[in-house]
């Protein structure tokens, strides 16, 4: 698969009228200055008019829009913490299928090969394949065979914690743009990497990574200069993977595009297909399983000459059928991790406009001169929090803290005094303590949420309207993951970016 090479140099003869620019006798023209764009004689200022996204591997695109978040039927668990609102997602990219042992053992491979002389990164990064056990089951062969043996290739990986599934996010961001400048010929592929020094997104952005040097170097159009390194305005780097938001999982999982006609939806769906029942209604497949789920105690797959869902644990990630955005699995197989933090009442308080729970704003350590002064082991930029001196020192920085909204401030303080500001709570004491306190909770700031259910589960935790938490630092049998991207620019795909 190889990414539609696109020249960002020279004069772009587009003939389009934009907001910033007019066209004039086929050039690009600043509509504020008069001067040229793309050309040396007039600065070599660059821009180009019509981007379009590419997609990046494994992506599907899924256009946004609105739709009520939350729970669909009745809350069987009495919990109350997924009460419906109407809420608005941007569209977004997100994996066709959960990402399999097969992806994340060449993750692994990767960095055995590359930081051999750091065996803790390698042993940090290991799935914990001892998830399998239970007292009074025999689950050694899982033990010994999930993740390794090609007969479970292309299963959805598991025993990986919400930590580790940010890490291969971020590897495979730098993996994906690494090819991108391969390809295009401005780096040549380096397989000598070695330690700190490997292609990073952001150190290479940041002047902080060379590579080898490729045939096709891009053009600088400043007529000081002759060459340069891309640039993120020039649009040739894809944005980074990451977990999607637990709204975007919901709305991508519901695939309410096939239900719908202009802007009037026909029904509400339970489950990521049409009708209240899990087997499939069309007339060809009737009857079929659309997931792999527990259908009742001790009932797993079925009776032998006639499975229900063909599936004793995991299936293949592709298995049954995709949902109306050509995803698979978003509901059984294996529960997903969300990028967010789980409060009981996150649906009260999120924003209308691409709600998440989760934000810590930081900012990179750098020097006097701009570049970054601290990287972690695996060569990744360090960064620091904000403290309120940086942000009262900027008049116009906006800033929220999504995991401890109305956890500290005055109208929801549970410390006493006069003046609030002086003792502000904290998540901990808003939650009655740590677990391991008298009254203990599981809600913290490493809470997470994960949402699909799983072949472990029942037919209740389909609907992605439910929601449920572990701490990030943990993981299970029927937890995994996928991938996804933001997407820049119009929410409309024209498609030009498809592979």
């Amino acid at each position: 698969m190889r990414f539609i090479s696109r020249v960002f140099l020279a004069v772009m003869a587009v003939g389009l009228i934009t907001l910033t620019s007019c066209s004039k006798g086929g050039k690009d023209v600043s509509s504020v200055t008069g001067w040229d764009y793309n050309n040396p004689d007039f600065g070599g200022f660059e821009y180009q008019s019509g981007y379009e996204q590419e997609q990046g591997p494994g992506l599907v695109f899924v256009e946004g829009g609105t739709f009520i978040m939350g729970r669909v039927e009745q809350d069987v668990m009495y919990d109350w913490d997924n009460s419906p609102r109407r809420v608005t997602v941007p569209s977004f990219y997100m994996d066709e299928c959960e990402v399999t042992n097969a992806n994340y053992r060449e993750y692994l491979y990767w960095i055995n090969r590359v930081y051999a002389d750091y065996p803790e990164v390698y042993r940090k990064a290991l799935p914990d394949t001892l998830v399998w056990r239970r007292a009074l089951a025999y689950n050694e062969p899982m033990v010994e065979n999930y993740l390794r043996h090609p007969a479970y290739a292309d299963y959805p990986v598991v025993g990986v914690n919400w930590l580790q599934a940010n890490n291969f996010c971020a590897w495979r961001t730098d993996r994906v743009n690494e090819v991108i400048l391969v390809q295009e010929g401005v780096l040549e592929l380096d397989i000598n990497q070695v330690g700190e020094n490997n292609f990073n997104t952001e150190a290479y952005l940041l002047g902080q990574y060379d590579g080898i040097a490729g045939k096709r170097p891009m053009e600088d159009l400043d007529p000081n200069k002759d060459t340069r390194r891309v640039r993120w305005d020039d649009g040739l780097l894809l944005p980074r993977y990451r977990l999607p938001t637990e709204a975007e999982w919901e709305y991508a999982a519901s695939g309410l595009i096939g239900n719908s006609n202009d802007e009037r939806m026909t029904n509400r769906r339970i489950y990521p297909w049409d009708g209240h029942v899990v087997r499939n209604a069309d007339k060809k497949e009737r009857g079929r399983m659309m997931a792999n789920f527990v259908r009742g105690n001790g009932d797993m797959m079925g009776m032998a000459g006639s499975l229900n869902d063909g599936g004793d644990i995991t299936v293949p990630v592709k298995s049954y059928y995709p949902n109306d955005y050509g995803l698979y699995c978003m509901a059984g197989n294996v529960n997903e991790w969300v990028a967010d933090v789980y409060r009981p009442m996150s649906l009260d308080d999120v924003e209308e406009f691409s709600p998440y729970r989760g934000n810590v704003f930081k900012t990179k350590v750098l020097d006097e001169e701009g570049y970054v002064v601290e990287k972690d082991s695996l060569g990744r930029i360090r960064y620091r929090t904000e403290t309120d001196k940086d942000i009262l020192d900027r008049k116009n920085y906006r800033t929220a803290d999504n995991r401890n909204y109305a956890d500290g401030d005055a109208t929801s303080n549970i410390v006493t005094g006069d003046n609030w500001n002086d003792a502000e709570a904290d998540t901990e004491s808003m939650y009655a303590g740590t677990p391991n306190s008298e009254m203990g909770s599981l809600v913290s700031d490493q809470t997470r949420v994960y949402k699909g259910g799983s072949w472990r589960d029942r037919a209740y935790w389909l609907a992605p309207g439910t929601r449920r938490y572990l701490d990030e630092r943990e993981s299970k049998d029927d937890l995994g993951f996928r991938c996804a991207m933001t997407r820049v620019g119009s929410p409309i795909s024209s498609g030009k970016g498809k592979k």
